[in-house]
């Protein structure tokens, strides 16, 4: 099969609401060639956060890195449509049967996640990679993740783009602006650092998303399909001993732990990212 040339487009499809059908609009990248792979990013960010493994995963799987409604690209959910995973997960059916994708795999970081946890315990995935999924904290962790995304969103909702800009032109303003979500902050592109910033500022969907995880926790087994849950050992913002919670909720998922690894690794860490995601999908 022939690879497939990298295209950004939008599809809209219909789904239910308490109001009647409602039209969900979804940005996506999609590219390469097999299985298909669909790559689900956290609270805040876009789908851009994928870009570092993209190209690795292309080479063996068709993949889709989607903009969630209300973040990136995508508008936000339709009236009547709530941010929780009872309406969020149906909508990311209704993109699969959109986009003629049955039963993909699925790799999620964070709210990704747990969404691709979810979407599993529906029997709508082949396989999950969920790098520090959200769901396996206790009410303190919680308490304080929410508390610190809450203050992340503040400050680049505060702060005109030129400074922004201005930051992220060194290694220490990036550090300032990411070092939350990266182990290796200064690393990071510029442009990248803008872009993801200003995704932060402008994501419709963030307060209605975290409004609607205070209550979430993630407590079913999921026997039916491979499951790996892979954790960064420097994750500042989900702490690694929530992912043996997620061993112990999951009993048969592979554990990984990705040495030297932030929040979002697929930054920090590309190819084991990568490698981590090939294995648990072939």
């Amino acid at each position: 099969m022939a690879a497939r040339v990298a295209e950004v487009a939008e599809v809209s499809y219909s789904v239910e609401s308490p109001r009647g059908p409602r039209t969900v609009t979804v940005s996506y990248q999609r590219t390469g060639s097999g299985e298909p792979l669909l790559l689900l990013h956290g609270i805040g960010h876009h789908r851009q956060a994928w870009d570092p493994v993209v190209g690795i995963l292309a080479a063996e799987r068709d993949v889709i890195a989607v903009d969630l409604p209300g973040f990136g690209a995508s508008p936000a959910l339709p009236d009547g449509l709530a941010y929780d995973l009872e309406t969020v997960v149906p909508a990311l059916r209704g993109l699969c049967d959109a986009l003629g994708l049955e039963r993909p795999h699925v790799a999620g970081n964070s709210l990704g996640g747990l969404l691709a946890l979810e979407m599993a315990r529906e029997g709508l995935v082949r396989s999950v990679t969920a790098l520090s999924p959200a769901g396996f904290w206790s009410e303190a962790e919680r308490q304080y993740a929410f508390t610190t995304l809450r203050a992340m969103r503040g400050i680049a909702r505060a702060m005109p783009l030129p400074m922004v800009e201005r930051l992220a032109r060194s290694a220490v303003g990036r550090t300032a602006l990411t070092s939350t979500i990266y182990a290796r902050p200064g690393h990071r592109a510029p442009e990248a650092v803008v872009a993801e910033t200003l995704a932060l500022r402008g994501a419709t969907g963030f307060d209605e998303t975290l409004a609607a995880g205070r209550e979430v926790r993630f407590r079913d087994d999921v026997p039916q399909v491979p499951v790996t849950v892979a954790w960064g050992s420097r994750d500042r913002l989900l702490l690694r001993r929530q992912g043996i919670r997620a061993k112990h909720t999951i009993p048969g998922a592979r554990l990984v732990r990705l040495p030297g690894c932030g929040h979002v690794p697929m930054h920090d860490d590309p190819a084991l990212v990568a490698r981590v995601v090939l294995d648990t999908s072939s």
